[in-house]
């Protein structure tokens, strides 16, 4: 998931073109839907983005009130008005009024917690739960930004590699080469520094003991004298999440595709560079399907980013999205740290029926 960050922004402003009392306000590649003559190109306004979940009075004063998505009615979800995809919300809050919001855009300030909205975070079910200790020797995984939020991440021209992205539940799988010590666990006790105690139940480790990770990671760490490997993978199947991939869920059919690897060597933790990445696990682990690799194109990415998905080789249903990285790793100063990015299908966040399970 993305970070939340609740921001002034300035607006473009276009027609909507299938209703007369109503336009598009864009917030980077992102269009939200508004009333017509709310805004003009220029102004400034709050950009509130999806899976933000809003407090009850501010829900009111936006006149959204059994409007929004979740049981409560609180959380902010892309939508379809009038046929055209509406991402996040724009507003000026009344709690704001004092407050100039052109400035506000410049400095970059973040409003969530003086408007009192927070991150939705998704449910966990029992088996992907289970006991968990401290782990500060666990390496990490972050969150990925979406490419319609900042989408100077990558220069047009830069050479790039885009993977197609799963819809799991992410793996995060550390090997120390010393003592053979496997650390396993999810994205969300991960960024806690926790790892889950194995357990023949839980979703995470039997996907890392059913297809054999920690000997892999073995002789990745014998490889490139690493002294601790990290291997992250998207688990998935049914009962994972609604979208299958065509894998069932249950024993050696248990979906998992690794999309990531970091080793530490002589104390320095890195990235595998994607063709890197791509070159050392072919045939020892599942990849994630790469899908482009050449020049940066903001329309190639959301080209790709639609259609059907590649991981079962059958086109079994819709495509959640792509993952972009650069060909060589490299710090964005765009996002604050790694510059990676992800751009989402609009027909997987209108689906129905979806689960977004951490």
């Amino acid at each position: 998931m993305s970070t939340l960050r609740v921001t002034a922004e300035l607006l473009t402003v276009h027609e909507h073109p299938n209703a007369d009392a109503l336009e598009l306000a864009q917030v980077g590649l992102y269009r939200a839907v508004v009333a017509k003559g709310a805004y003009r190109s220029g102004d400034a306004a709050v950009y509130i983005p999806e899976q933000a979940v809003l407090p009850p009075d501010l829900i009111d004063e936006l006149g959204l009130t059994g409007r929004l998505a979740g049981k409560d009615k609180d959380r902010v979800k892309a939508v379809r008005l009038r046929g055209e995809l509406s991402q996040g919300i724009v507003c000026r809050p009344r709690a704001l009024a004092d407050v100039d919001l052109a400035a506000a855009a410049a400095d970059g300030t973040d409003f969530a917690e003086r408007l009192g909205i927070t991150k939705w975070v998704p449910p966990v079910p029992t088996s992907m739960s289970g006991d968990v200790d401290p782990a500060p020797d666990l390496l990490p995984w972050g969150d990925v930004e979406n490419i319609r939020r900042y989408p100077d991440v990558f220069a047009p021209g830069e050479p790039v590699v885009l993977t197609e992205k799963v819809h799991g539940t992410a793996c995060l799988m550390t090997y120390h080469a010393d003592d053979g010590r496997v650390l396993v666990s999810s994205k969300g006790f991960g960024a806690k520094g926790l790892a889950l105690r194995e357990d023949p139940r839980n979703l995470y480790w039997r996907a890392v003991r059913g297809h054999g990770v920690p000997a892999a990671a073995a002789r990745l760490a014998a490889r490139f004298g690493a002294t601790r490997v990290g291997v992250f993978g998207e688990v998935y199947g049914a009962g994972v999440q609604d979208l299958a991939y065509g894998a069932d869920g249950r024993g050696d059919t248990l979906g998992y595709a690794v999309f990531d690897v970091s080793v530490e060597v002589a104390g320095q933790v890195r990235r595998l560079d994607a063709e890197e990445l791509h070159g050392v696990l072919d045939g020892e682990l599942p990849l994630v399907p790469l899908l482009y690799a050449g020049p940066y194109d903001i329309a190639k990415v959301l080209e790709l980013a639609t259609g059907r998905e590649t991981v079962s080789g059958r086109e079994l249903h819709l495509r959640e999205g792509v993952v972009i990285r650069p060909a060589a790793e490299r710090y964005s100063p765009v996002v604050g740290g790694r510059a990676i990015a992800k751009a989402v299908s609009p027909a997987y966040l209108t689906r129905k029926g979806g689960t977004e399970f951490e």
